[in-house]
């Protein structure tokens, strides 16, 4: 398995150059396909990068945004990943672009699993993706020690899985590693002192143990303290 880690003086220096990064993705599969599918994470890393990508100078009309996963509260909720995106990405040239929705009003998130993945699967596979990563080594909601670890770590997995986990207060629902490894472009954000060292303990594990390793293989690394 090998990854580039890229290291920045800042966080600053981060955000502005992964913006770019993740736009000039974009804007190179446009000039093949007709569409592209962007996967991005909720949680507090991402925010500022949004911040900068929703007024990047491309064809926001023709990219679908996604996220990698969500947990299962109202939209309204603080902690919802949805209301994220809609109000730091979704806005500026990017409020051109389709949201593909990860959460129904619904009480489990398996009463609506079939109906997200069957919209969701008309797009893949994924164009770009961004992922996060706990100092735990989880990724998306692909937790360590979660009900359906296995099946989301699966070659033949699902698209979407309802997942439950220990280090989790709600339940979520997640891609799994088969369809987020699958992206054409991946990008993993981590923040700090704590996520590097969980980064270099996550060298050798299996993915059962350090999640992150199930996606890590040619991705592209950005960190800074």
């Amino acid at each position: 398995m090998s990854f580039d880690l890229q290291t920045y003086p800042d966080r600053e220096m981060l955000t502005i150059h992964l913006a770019n990064k993740l736009s000039g993705d974009l804007r190179m599969i446009l000039q093949h396909e007709d569409r592209a599918v962007l996967a991005v994470p909720g949680g507090t890393s991402p925010g500022p990068v949004f911040d900068d990508l929703c007024a990047a100078n491309l064809d926001w009309s023709r990219v679908d945004v996604v996220l990698t996963d969500e947990r299962w509260v109202p939209e309204d909720s603080p902690r919802s990943n949805t209301r994220l995106i809609r109000e730091r990405l979704l806005v500026e040239r990017a409020a051109e672009a389709r949201l593909l929705p990860l959460h129904r009003p619904v009480a489990e998130p398996e009463d609506a699993l079939d109906a997200l993945q069957a919209e969701i699967e008309e797009r893949l596979p994924l164009s770009v993706v961004l992922l996060g990563m706990g100092e735990d080594m989880h990724t998306a909601s692909i937790f360590p020690g979660a009900d359906q670890l296995e099946t989301a770590l699966s070659p033949d997995a699902p698209t979407l899985l309802a997942m439950r986990a220990p280090g989790a207060p709600e339940p979520r629902i997640t891609f799994s590693a088969r369809v987020l490894n699958d992206a054409m472009r991946k990008h993993v954000l981590i923040f700090g002192k704590e996520k590097r060292e969980a980064l270099e303990r996550a060298d050798g594990l299996s993915p059962e143990e350090a999640p992150i390793n199930a996606v890590l293989d040619q991705a592209i690394v950005h960190w800074a303290e």
